[in-house]
């Protein structure tokens, strides 16, 4: 199922480029963004320009990211080439600031159906993805400082008025990228349980983060309970919460946003 998501974001993507950005010469975010330029200005297809452009970081994303994500990254690489390749460049509008508005927020949705199926659309993505695991960055900041870094070097020896209609578009794609994945957003999870290590074995085993566990007492029943405490990110509190229903049912579980994490997020 997640496939076929990744393929509709390709989809989505790829409309927002060949109807709005790539007719009046507006860079997108990213290698798509390179893959648009060189097509721009040589005889290549942006297509295929696209596809052996990601080759080498997708090999990147294969050591640092996994097998899954890669895989996920291959699917959409593939499949945005070949909607790139197949749909037609025609304008929707004769106006080149609502083309950028919307070809910018068209992208960001499309990336940002993506990223929250375990994919990316490959290039600058993965490099995000992997920094922001280590820092408290969000992907779309992250996206928007390093294709801003790219558009004002293409701006140097190209058009100025491009170049920052660019900027404009990378902008509204990275607000867009953090409004649906929502995977930098910190919670704090408080389980009180009376199994305690056997939940803590499990969470070990199938969650990117630490345990931190306390002693506590009911203060009705004066029965001694465990309490784990974990920062997750969002998409993590489902996993999380299932796990620990499996092995207790009548488990307490407290959830608040953390506003910041400072310190060591992921265990090894």
């Amino acid at each position: 199922m997640k496939n076929i998501i990744i393929i509709i974001g390709s989809l989505i993507v790829a409309f927002g480029f060949n109807f709005f950005l790539v007719p009046y010469g507006i860079l997108s975010s990213g290698i798509s963004g390179v893959a648009i330029l060189i097509g721009l200005i040589t005889p290549f297809d942006i297509g295929i320009m696209n596809l052996l452009l990601n080759l080498p970081l997708i090999i990147l994303g294969y050591f640092k990211l996994g097998k899954l994500i890669t895989y996920n990254t291959l699917i959409c690489v593939v499949s945005l080439s070949f909607f790139l390749y197949l749909l037609p460049v025609v304008p929707v509008t004769d106006n080149i600031l609502l083309s950028t508005i919307f070809g910018g927020l068209i992208g960001g949705v499309g990336i940002g159906i993506i990223l929250k199926c375990s994919g990316t659309s490959g290039g600058l993505d993965i490099i995000a993805i992997i920094l922001s695991r280590t820092s408290n960055v969000s992907v779309g900041l992250l996206l928007t400082i390093m294709n801003g870094i790219i558009v004002l070097i293409s701006g140097t020896a190209f058009n100025w008025n491009i170049a920052l209609y660019t900027l404009l578009s990378i902008y509204l794609t990275g607000i867009m990228i953090d409004k649906i994945h929502t995977n930098h957003i910190k919670l704090t999870m408080q389980i009180i349980t009376s199994k305690g290590d056997i939940i803590r074995n499990d969470l070990l085993k199938s969650v990117y983060r630490g345990i931190t566990i306390t002693k506590g007492y009911g203060g009705y029943t004066q029965e001694e309970k465990d309490i784990l405490m974990m920062v997750v990110t969002r998409y993590e509190l489902g996993q999380i919460k299932k796990i620990v229903r499996q092995r207790d049912e009548a488990a307490f579980i407290n959830i608040f946003e953390t506003v910041e994490v400072d310190g060591v997020f992921a265990k090894n």
